[in-house]
C-alpha cells in the first residue's frame, strides 16, 4: 500500500499507508487530521486546501479550471496548492509529502 506523509501545521509529520483510489481529503478525515472539508469532497469550497510538497507537484494531474477557482478562495495559497478531494492516492504516489496550511477559509458558513 503507499504511504502518504502529512506535514501537520504544529510542526509534526504522521505517516499513514492508505488504500489505493482514497482522496487526501478521505485520509486525513480517516485519521482525525484538522482538515474540516465542509462541502464533503465535492469542490465546492476550499476548505480541504493542502500544499503538495514541490518534489510531488509535478507528478500530479494538472488542478482544472474548477479546482483553480476554488483555489482562489483558500487561505494561504502557493504555487503547489491543491484541494485534497482531488488527489486520489495511486502506487506512484507512494511517498507523497503534503503540508496541511495554518489556516482556513470557509466561505459555506
Amino acid at each position: 500500500m503507499p504511504k502518504v506523509i502529512f506535514n501537520l501545521p504544529d510542526g509534526t509529520q504522521r505517516e499513514f499507508e492508505v488504500a489505493v483510489g482514497k482522496t487526501l481529503l478521505d485520509i486525513a478525515w480517516d485519521n482525525q487530521l484538522n482538515v474540516e472539508g465542509a462541502c464533503g469532497g465535492v469542490m465546492a469550497c476550499s476548505t480541504c486546501h493542502m500544499i503538495v510538497d514541490a518534489a510531488w507537484a509535478s507528478r500530479l494531474e494538472t488542478p482544472g479550471q474548477e479546482e483553480d477557482e476554488m483555489l482562489d478562495l483558500a487561505w494561504g495559497v502557493t504555487k503547489t496548492s491543491r484541494l485534497g478531494c482531488q488527489i486520489k492516492v495511486t502506487e506512484a504516489l507512494d511517498g507523497l509529502v503534503v503540508s496541511l496550511p495554518t489556516e482556513t477559509r470557509n466561505l459555506l458558513d
